[in-house]
Protein backbone atom coordinates (compact mmCIF):
# COMPACT_ATOMS: atom_id res chain seq x y z
CA UNK A 1 0.00 0.00 0.00
CA UNK A 2 1.22 3.48 -0.88
CA UNK A 3 0.53 6.71 0.97
CA UNK A 4 -1.23 9.68 -0.63
CA UNK A 5 2.14 11.44 -0.95
CA UNK A 6 3.57 8.54 -2.95
CA UNK A 7 0.92 8.49 -5.68
CA UNK A 8 2.21 8.90 -9.23
CA UNK A 9 0.24 10.12 -12.28
CA UNK A 10 -1.80 7.30 -13.77
CA UNK A 11 -1.27 8.82 -17.22
CA UNK A 12 2.41 7.96 -16.88
CA UNK A 13 1.63 4.29 -17.51
CA UNK A 14 1.17 4.98 -21.19
CA UNK A 15 4.41 6.96 -21.38
CA UNK A 16 6.28 4.14 -19.62
CA UNK A 17 4.97 1.41 -21.92
CA UNK A 18 5.88 3.48 -24.98
CA UNK A 19 9.39 4.31 -23.74
CA UNK A 20 10.97 4.38 -20.29
CA UNK A 21 13.19 7.30 -21.31
CA UNK A 22 10.14 9.28 -22.45
CA UNK A 23 8.50 8.63 -19.07
CA UNK A 24 11.63 9.79 -17.21
CA UNK A 25 12.01 12.96 -19.30
CA UNK A 26 8.38 13.89 -18.57
CA UNK A 27 7.97 12.76 -14.97
CA UNK A 28 11.50 13.09 -13.57
CA UNK A 29 12.97 15.95 -15.59
CA UNK A 30 9.67 17.81 -16.20
CA UNK A 31 10.30 18.05 -19.95
CA UNK A 32 7.48 18.30 -22.46
CA UNK A 33 7.07 18.82 -26.16
CA UNK A 34 4.00 18.83 -28.37
CA UNK A 35 3.43 17.72 -31.93
CA UNK A 36 0.32 17.21 -34.03
CA UNK A 37 -0.48 13.87 -32.40
CA UNK A 38 -0.29 15.14 -28.82
CA UNK A 39 -2.23 18.31 -29.73
CA UNK A 40 -5.06 16.30 -31.25
CA UNK A 41 -5.11 14.00 -28.21
CA UNK A 42 -5.16 16.97 -25.82
CA UNK A 43 -8.13 18.54 -27.59
CA UNK A 44 -10.01 15.24 -27.53
CA UNK A 45 -9.39 14.86 -23.79
CA UNK A 46 -10.40 18.45 -23.07
CA UNK A 47 -13.81 17.67 -24.52
CA UNK A 48 -14.12 14.51 -22.42
CA UNK A 49 -12.72 15.94 -19.14
CA UNK A 50 -15.49 18.47 -18.68
CA UNK A 51 -16.52 17.64 -15.07
CA UNK A 52 -20.13 17.13 -16.10
CA UNK A 53 -22.79 14.51 -15.50
CA UNK A 54 -25.77 13.50 -17.59
CA UNK A 55 -28.36 10.75 -17.75
CA UNK A 56 -28.78 9.06 -21.13
CA UNK A 57 -31.03 6.03 -21.73
CA UNK A 58 -30.84 5.08 -18.06
CA UNK A 59 -27.05 5.31 -17.98
CA UNK A 60 -25.50 7.98 -15.76
CA UNK A 61 -22.39 9.43 -17.42
CA UNK A 62 -19.71 11.25 -15.40
CA UNK A 63 -16.85 13.04 -17.19
CA UNK A 64 -13.45 13.94 -15.77
CA UNK A 65 -13.72 11.65 -12.73
CA UNK A 66 -10.86 11.91 -10.22
CA UNK A 67 -9.60 8.47 -9.24
CA UNK A 68 -6.78 6.93 -7.22
CA UNK A 69 -5.49 3.60 -5.93
CA UNK A 70 -3.31 3.18 -2.85
CA UNK A 71 -2.56 -0.38 -3.92
CA UNK A 72 -1.20 0.65 -7.31
CA UNK A 73 0.15 3.98 -6.06
CA UNK A 74 -1.57 5.92 -8.84
CA UNK A 75 -3.87 8.92 -9.14
CA UNK A 76 -5.46 10.68 -12.08
CA UNK A 77 -8.67 11.28 -13.94
CA UNK A 78 -10.90 8.98 -15.94
CA UNK A 79 -12.22 10.58 -19.13
CA UNK A 80 -15.66 9.05 -18.69
CA UNK A 81 -17.21 6.65 -16.18
CA UNK A 82 -20.63 5.29 -17.08
CA UNK A 83 -22.84 3.74 -14.44
CA UNK A 84 -25.00 1.05 -16.01
CA UNK A 85 -28.15 -0.21 -14.23
CA UNK A 86 -27.77 -3.74 -12.85
CA UNK A 87 -30.42 -6.39 -12.24
CA UNK A 88 -30.00 -6.02 -8.48
CA UNK A 89 -30.83 -2.32 -8.62
CA UNK A 90 -27.26 -1.07 -8.31
CA UNK A 91 -25.24 0.82 -10.93
CA UNK A 92 -22.11 -0.83 -12.31
CA UNK A 93 -19.15 1.45 -13.18
CA UNK A 94 -17.83 1.21 -16.75
CA UNK A 95 -14.75 3.36 -17.59
CA UNK A 96 -14.31 4.76 -21.09
CA UNK A 97 -10.93 6.17 -22.18
CA UNK A 98 -10.75 8.51 -25.18
CA UNK A 99 -7.90 8.13 -27.71
CA UNK A 100 -7.24 10.11 -30.86
CA UNK A 101 -6.03 7.39 -33.24
CA UNK A 102 -6.39 3.65 -33.30
CA UNK A 103 -5.47 0.70 -31.06
CA UNK A 104 -1.69 0.63 -30.58
CA UNK A 105 0.52 -2.36 -31.14
CA UNK A 106 1.62 -2.26 -27.49
CA UNK A 107 -0.53 -2.63 -24.36
CA UNK A 108 -0.38 1.03 -23.29
CA UNK A 109 -4.05 1.84 -23.96
CA UNK A 110 -5.24 -1.39 -22.34
CA UNK A 111 -3.06 -0.91 -19.25
CA UNK A 112 -4.18 2.69 -18.74
CA UNK A 113 -7.84 1.68 -18.91
CA UNK A 114 -7.31 -1.33 -16.65
CA UNK A 115 -5.61 0.87 -14.05
CA UNK A 116 -8.65 3.15 -14.09
CA UNK A 117 -10.89 0.15 -13.48
CA UNK A 118 -8.74 -1.03 -10.57
CA UNK A 119 -8.87 2.47 -9.06
CA UNK A 120 -12.67 2.46 -9.30
CA UNK A 121 -12.86 -0.98 -7.72
CA UNK A 122 -10.80 0.18 -4.77
CA UNK A 123 -12.72 3.42 -4.34
CA UNK A 124 -16.24 2.06 -4.81
CA UNK A 125 -15.74 -1.47 -3.45
CA UNK A 126 -17.42 -2.78 -6.60
CA UNK A 127 -16.14 -5.10 -9.31
CA UNK A 128 -15.36 -3.46 -12.64
CA UNK A 129 -15.09 -6.34 -15.11
CA UNK A 130 -15.06 -4.34 -18.35
CA UNK A 131 -14.66 -0.94 -19.97
CA UNK A 132 -14.07 0.54 -23.41
CA UNK A 133 -11.58 2.52 -25.47
CA UNK A 134 -13.09 5.18 -27.74
CA UNK A 135 -10.95 6.02 -30.77
CA UNK A 136 -11.56 9.43 -32.31
CA UNK A 137 -10.25 8.53 -35.77
CA UNK A 138 -13.01 6.03 -36.55
CA UNK A 139 -15.32 7.10 -33.71
CA UNK A 140 -15.73 3.50 -32.56
CA UNK A 141 -15.61 1.85 -29.17
CA UNK A 142 -13.43 -1.15 -28.46
CA UNK A 143 -14.75 -3.26 -25.58
CA UNK A 144 -12.08 -4.37 -23.09
CA UNK A 145 -12.37 -7.15 -20.50
CA UNK A 146 -10.12 -6.80 -17.48
CA UNK A 147 -8.92 -10.38 -17.17
CA UNK A 148 -6.26 -11.65 -14.77
CA UNK A 149 -3.48 -11.39 -17.35
CA UNK A 150 -4.18 -7.71 -18.08
CA UNK A 151 -4.49 -6.93 -14.38
CA UNK A 152 -1.15 -8.61 -13.63
CA UNK A 153 0.51 -6.65 -16.44
CA UNK A 154 -0.94 -3.41 -15.07
CA UNK A 155 0.35 -4.12 -11.56
CA UNK A 156 3.80 -4.96 -12.93
CA UNK A 157 4.06 -1.76 -14.99
CA UNK A 158 2.86 0.38 -12.08
CA UNK A 159 5.53 -1.19 -9.87
CA UNK A 160 8.18 -0.57 -12.51
CA UNK A 161 7.16 3.09 -12.63
CA UNK A 162 7.59 3.43 -8.88
CA UNK A 163 10.99 1.70 -9.07
CA UNK A 164 12.17 4.17 -11.71
CA UNK A 165 10.79 7.10 -9.75
CA UNK A 166 12.68 6.03 -6.62
CA UNK A 167 15.89 5.60 -8.60
CA UNK A 168 15.64 9.11 -10.06
CA UNK A 169 17.52 7.80 -13.11
CA UNK A 170 16.72 8.68 -16.71
CA UNK A 171 17.45 5.70 -18.99
CA UNK A 172 19.88 6.15 -21.86
CA UNK A 173 18.54 6.95 -25.31
CA UNK A 174 18.19 4.10 -27.77
CA UNK A 175 16.92 5.04 -31.21
CA UNK A 176 13.98 3.05 -32.57
CA UNK A 177 11.64 3.77 -35.50
CA UNK A 178 8.88 4.82 -33.07
CA UNK A 179 11.12 7.70 -31.91
CA UNK A 180 10.16 9.64 -35.06
CA UNK A 181 6.57 10.09 -33.84
CA UNK A 182 7.53 11.04 -30.28
CA UNK A 183 6.82 14.65 -29.27
CA UNK A 184 10.07 14.67 -27.25
CA UNK A 185 12.28 13.74 -30.21
CA UNK A 186 14.13 17.09 -30.24
CA UNK A 187 14.62 16.95 -26.46
CA UNK A 188 15.63 13.29 -26.24
CA UNK A 189 17.91 13.32 -29.34
CA UNK A 190 18.11 9.52 -29.53
CA UNK A 191 20.34 9.69 -32.60
CA UNK A 192 23.11 11.60 -30.82
CA UNK A 193 22.49 10.81 -27.15
CA UNK A 194 22.33 7.06 -27.56
CA UNK A 195 24.45 4.69 -25.51
CA UNK A 196 28.10 4.81 -26.48
CA UNK A 197 27.98 8.49 -27.48
CA UNK A 198 28.97 10.12 -24.21
CA UNK A 199 29.96 13.74 -23.68
CA UNK A 200 33.51 12.71 -22.78
CA UNK A 201 33.88 10.87 -26.08
CA UNK A 202 32.61 13.94 -27.92
CA UNK A 203 35.18 16.17 -26.17
CA UNK A 204 38.02 13.74 -26.92
CA UNK A 205 37.01 13.59 -30.57
CA UNK A 206 36.90 17.40 -30.87
CA UNK A 207 40.30 17.70 -29.15
CA UNK A 208 41.83 15.17 -31.52
CA UNK A 209 40.45 16.97 -34.58
CA UNK A 210 41.76 20.32 -33.31
CA UNK A 211 45.23 18.88 -32.86
CA UNK A 212 45.16 17.49 -36.39
CA UNK A 213 44.28 20.94 -37.75
CA UNK A 214 47.17 22.69 -35.98
CA UNK A 215 50.25 23.46 -38.16
CA UNK A 216 53.19 21.22 -37.44
CA UNK A 217 56.52 22.79 -36.38
CA UNK A 218 59.76 22.36 -38.33
CA UNK A 219 61.48 19.06 -37.82
CA UNK A 220 65.24 19.54 -37.31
Amino acid sequence: MFSEDELLPLSGLQHLVFCERQWALIHLEQQWGENRLTAEGRILHERADSDTCELRDGVRIWRGVRIRSLQLGLAGRADVVEFHPQSDGTAGPFPVEYKRGRLKSDVSDLVQLCAQAMCLEEMLAQPVPAGALFYGRNRRRLAVTFDESLRATTVSIAQRMHDLFRSGHTPSAVYQPKCDRCSLLEICLPGSAARGKSASQFVRRCTRLCRQDQPQGDVR
